[in-house]
């Protein structure tokens, strides 16, 4: 939950026009803040007065935020622009990597990268785009393009989904959009007939035989059967997934209404404190709509993390409806868990057991030094077949290897080798 920043308030503000700009710069970092909000804040600080800056600050937050998502958002950009001048320097810096000033040089926080586009955005378009004029130095333009000496196609697809900016996180949704998760057929133990086959159909050699008087003038050949497998997915929507859970539905919506690409059904489903279906929702053509109706279902965003509880409800009443023969089943969630290590477990090993291949994505494994301490962590990994980042594009994409290859199992080996140290 965001917390108040004791911050000094502006010398002899103008508030109206002050919470005005404040609204906009709310808006365009992604907040649906319109003129009837800016006109209830503007009544609301003026009912609770400005004496005190705690109070000044929950006075926009209640008109301002209505989703847990939004918090640290708005605190980030309350932080701004309110006069944190360092901060602000830091931000200009990481805008554009060329200017560099008395701030502190380390990586942007999570939304800190959208707060600075929203309050800085006109400035830093004017930055990126000199002006061409004759005193405009050569060097200077030469250096800032050395900086981009990977393409930004590419350089977002490494990117962890927290730090992009709302210009990168719509470039990113556009480039989920057209991934693809092939998966190869399974092979059935059931025959049919094929010409090609290797395999003499008799049964079918006699019947065509006993037409023309027992005469056998054709063999008729047959060959396995091949099916295409279910994809279930659960997905983590607690307060530290959130932003890694939309990007994932992102790229789930796109599987799930892509033709041929090879899965039977996908289906869907969120976790944080209770489990909800939301398989139907994402078979609605417009993303934004079926994401919209997920989120409203969907009652526990942002909130606690409950794994052990929401996959017994899973077990208890889906997997046999969902899973069949050969379902492949991605999990993807930190292992931050509330439950017992033991239900965990138990819970993890019967998924494991249901399904054909169990793949578990954990945005944790950005991180270089990232060792499996958190007890829920522990409890999930020995049930897993593949373990594997989960935090961007490129990730995501990996996940074509790895449903094409089962022996793959990420760095489920390395880490459980730590486990056994």
């Amino acid at each position: 939950m965001a917390e108040y920043i004791p911050l000094e308030l502006p010398d002899n503000p103008k508030l109206v026009q002050n919470i005005t700009h404040f609204a906009r710069a709310l808006r365009r970092a992604g907040l649906p803040v319109g003129p009837g909000r800016v006109l209830t804040a503007i009544e609301a600080v003026a009912a609770a007065g400005f004496s005190s800056k705690p109070d000044f600050y929950w006075t926009l937050h209640a008109v301002f935020v209505s989703r847990p998502e939004q918090r640290l958002i708005f605190a980030q950009i309350f932080r701004l622009y309110w006069r944190d001048p360092r901060f602000l320097e830091h931000m200009m810096a990481m805008m554009l990597p060329a200017i560099r000033g008395v701030q502190e040089d380390r990586p942007a926080k999570a939304a800190e990268k959208r707060a600075a586009e929203a309050l800085l955005g006109d400035a830093n378009r004017d930055i990126d785009q000199p002006d061409e004029t004759p005193e405009a130095d050569e060097d200077t333009r030469i250096d800032i393009d050395a900086s981009l000496t990977i393409s930004a196609e590419e350089r977002l697809k490494t990117l962890d989904f927290e730090l992009m900016s709302l210009a990168e996180v719509a470039e990113a949704k556009r480039i989920l959009a057209r991934l693809t998760l092939p998966v190869p057929p399974l092979v059935s133990r059931r025959m049919q007939s094929n010409a090609q086959g290797a395999r003499i159909d008799r049964r079918r050699t006699l019947a065509l035989a006993l037409r023309r008087g027992g005469d056998i003038r054709d063999i008729a050949h047959q060959a396995p059967r091949t099916r295409w497998p279910n994809l279930i997915v659960l997905c983590d929507i607690s307060g530290s997934m959130s932003q890694y859970s939309r990007m994932v539905l992102h790229f789930l919506h796109a599987v799930a209404n892509q033709k041929g690409a090879g899965w039977a059904k996908v289906h869907a489903f969120t976790f944080g404190t209770r489990l909800t279906n939301i398989t139907r929702h994402l078979r609605q053509r417009d993303v934004d709509a079926a994401l919209a109706a997920a989120g409203a279902e969907a009652q526990d965003w942002q909130g606690g993390t409950r794994i052990g509880g929401c996959l017994h409800t899973f077990n208890r009443d889906w997997s046999r409806r969902v899973l069949g023969q050969g379902a492949v089943v991605l999990v993807i969630t930190d292992g931050l868990d509330r439950d017992s290590d033991a239900d965990l477990a138990r819970e993890m090993e019967r998924l494991h057991l249901s399904a054909r291949h169990l793949i578990w994505l954990n945005p944790l494994l950005r991180w270089d030094g990232f060792a499996p301490k958190a007890r829920g962590i522990r409890a999930m990994l020995p049930h897993v077949d593949s373990f594997r980042a989960g935090h961007s594009i490129a990730s995501l994409a990996a996940l074509a290897e790895a449903i094409g290859r089962p022996q793959d199992s990420g760095e489920k080996a390395r880490l459980m080798q730590m486990l056994s140290n």
